[in-house]
């Protein structure tokens, strides 16, 4: 009963008013107020466990709160937990207390969480350090300078060190400035271009810019743009090239793009345009970012992502661990409370007053270099792709193929991720070929050894095995994309091309199938596959559940060969409609085509212009 209480009051929020968004983040953190400890500086949520110790996954989920309770109580706002908080930091920085947080080693969590209390400095000095006595004070300090004397991941966590020495140098404390300037030059070694960060040296783009990199550039401008105007200024110009390409990831009905790691973060998807309003930058009208970030949490707070107490769940649009990162615990999820930056502004702050807008007309198809991708929108129904052509390193993080490697991203039909290594039903290989040595193990795409990007067309060269290599071209569209491969193997393989993971309820779907291809249709749309060239078998494959990150039970049309030792040329048409009306219609009516010339593939529309999409030379 409680939940469904929690759940009914935050999802009917309208979101229209700044008193709304006060609000809403009440409402989110209300449930929290039975878990925190005795001494009210540990906050423990569950006993799912995460790559750091128990006892920093508390201090973890003390401190993520921190980010929306303190534009909260900046702005003037009021929440219930201000005072547990307070009192939580009394006692966790206290040496003597027996909830003290510790000593921090090397690259330790402890130092993660820790930019949360930079971040309340600089924000909210009066609300934080003026409620605390001259010991008290003296207590925090210590606790955090503890970061000054660690060594940082070289990555976005430099940025954590950079917060809480601007936080100290807010109230007038002792800071490392020449470090803090170190780090914040070798942040620049991380910026690609055109707005887009890379999460480390050769590392991947994806949004960690939007939620790190461009959230935390952004607040340092506000706060020190008169000190380091420079460097604000540069911060602020980033934010508008990047907005130019970000925009594109998200539909008109709010809900964004699943890529990358980290997407238990939910609603930190749109953190990015909260930090822009906050810093005063204006890179599409007001009221244009304002209806970015209302829609895109109204999105998330209707999904089912809450725990039975109404506490945020592990997971994307469900609770779901299977999905999740070795570094989330179950405090993690309140990072998303960043997107709630806009309740520091001042109460006749043009943001609370300006209209939302609707997203400005944008084009059909976007390259976007740095992140090695094409984004296509097909707006008349509310379909975002990027179709990708993957990365030359791996980070290693958990799913790591699965989250960075498929050929397309969708925000319709989202992506799987394995839930066991045996078989293409527990491989959950959509949007990606599979290749197996007959052993019925599947290994899809880890990194690219090439590629290109060129109009609507993107290659990649890349090697499973070392005596095996694939070319693969996608010709990005929507709903038919094409994609050819070309295998040359000193092994008998066998193959798989998947297509988008439809989502189904209850067993309520259809489907049409035959040799040649495999069309699954349900509520939430179709998804289809069509044998252009060199497959033997069209399939429709049921992975285990829990493997998409939008639904918890889906299916994946996926077309299947077996090829001997040498070089075969196989084609795949991809067929993905969301929505239940029409969304079988140009399946019907628009198959591509390929043809097979002499030293050549050709790729066609299937449509009365037969226009020509692909040439490829067999033999170069």
């Amino acid at each position: 009963m409680l939940m469904n209480q929690l759940s009914q009051s935050v999802s009917n929020n309208p979101l229209l008013t700044r008193e709304d968004m006060q609000n809403a983040m009440n409402q989110l953190c209300s449930p929290l107020t039975a878990y925190y400890s005795a001494g009210k500086a540990r906050l423990k949520l569950g006993v799912t466990g995460a790559g750091h110790s128990e006892e920093k996954a508390e201090v973890e989920g003390f401190s993520r709160v921190l980010w929306g309770l303190v534009p909260l109580v900046a702005g003037g706002g009021e929440s219930e937990l201000w005072d547990i908080c307070l009192e939580g930091i009394r006692n966790g920085t206290n040496p003597l207390h027996e909830e003290y947080w510790g000593r921090a080693d090397h690259y330790d969590q402890l130092l993660v969480e820790m930019a949360a209390f930079g971040y309340g400095l600089l924000l909210a000095p009066e609300q934080i350090w003026g409620r605390l006595n001259g010991d008290e004070k003296q207590q925090l300090y210590d606790w955090l300078n503890q970061i000054n004397e660690k060594k940082l991941h070289d990555c976005n966590w430099l940025f954590f060190h950079v917060l809480v020495n601007v936080g100290f140098k807010s109230v007038g404390m002792p800071y490392d400035k020449a470090q803090m300037v170190q780090n914040l030059d070798r942040i620049d070694h991380f910026y690609k271009g055109n707005g887009w960060y890379s999460d480390g040296e050769q590392a991947h783009c994806d949004y960690y810019g939007p939620f790190a990199f461009h959230y935390y550039s952004l607040v340092y401008a506000k706060h020190m743009e008169k000190e380091d105007p420079q460097r604000s200024s540069l911060y602020k110009e980033r934010a508008v090239l990047f907005a130019q390409q970000f925009i594109y990831w998200f539909s008109d009905e709010g809900d964004a793009l699943p890529y990358g790691r980290s997407l238990t973060y939910r609603f930190s998807q749109s953190a990015f345009w909260s930090a822009l309003v906050y810093a005063g930058v204006e890179s599409f009208p007001m009221g244009v970012m304002k209806g970015i970030i209302n829609r895109n949490l109204r999105w998330w707070l209707r999904q089912p992502i809450f725990q039975a107490d109404g506490t945020l769940s592990i997971g994307y649009s469900y609770p779901n661990l299977v999905m999740s990162e070795n570094y989330n615990s179950p405090g993690s999820p309140y990072w998303a409370l960043k997107t709630f930056l806009p309740l520091a502004l001042e109460e006749d702050h043009p943001f609370w007053s300006v209209s939302e807008l609707p997203l400005p007309e944008l084009e059909s198809y976007c390259t976007q270099v740095e992140p090695r991708m094409i984004v296509c929108r097909q707006n008349s129904s509310n379909h975002v792709l990027a179709f990708n052509a993957g990365n030359i390193t791996s980070n290693e993080h958990t799913h790591t193929s699965a989250k960075y490697e498929k050929f397309v991203y969708s925000n319709a039909f989202g992506f799987s991720v394995p839930r066991a290594e045996w078989g293409l039903e527990q491989a959950a290989c959509d949007s990606i070929l599979a290749l197996s040595e007959g052993d019925n193990l599947y290994r899809v795409k880890r990194k690219i050894e090439e590629y290109w990007i060129k109009d609507k067309v993107v290659y990649m060269r890349w090697k499973p095995w070392d005596d095996v290599e694939v070319q693969t071209w996608i010709v990005a569209g929507t709903p038919w994309h094409v994609r050819v491969h070309r295998i040359t193997s000193a092994r008998r393989i066998d193959a798989s091309d998947g297509g988008f993971a439809l989502g189904i309820s209850n067993e309520l779907w259809q489907e049409e199938r035959n040799e040649k291809s495999a069309l699954v249709h349900s509520n939430y749309g179709a998804s289809g596959v069509y044998a252009l060239c060199g497959w033997s078998t069209a399939e429709r494959i049921k992975p285990h559940t829990n493997t998409n990150v939008l639904h918890p039970r889906t299916l994946i049309p996926t077309l299947t060969v077996s090829l001997p030792p040498g070089t075969a040329w196989l084609a795949s048409g991809i067929y993905g409609q969301p929505g239940e009306k029409d969304c079988l219609t140009d399946w019907y009516s628009k198959k591509p085509i390929v043809e097979l010339q002499q030293q050549q593939v050709i790729v066609r529309t299937g449509d009365a212009s037969n226009h020509e999409l692909l040439r490829i030379a067999t033999f170069e």
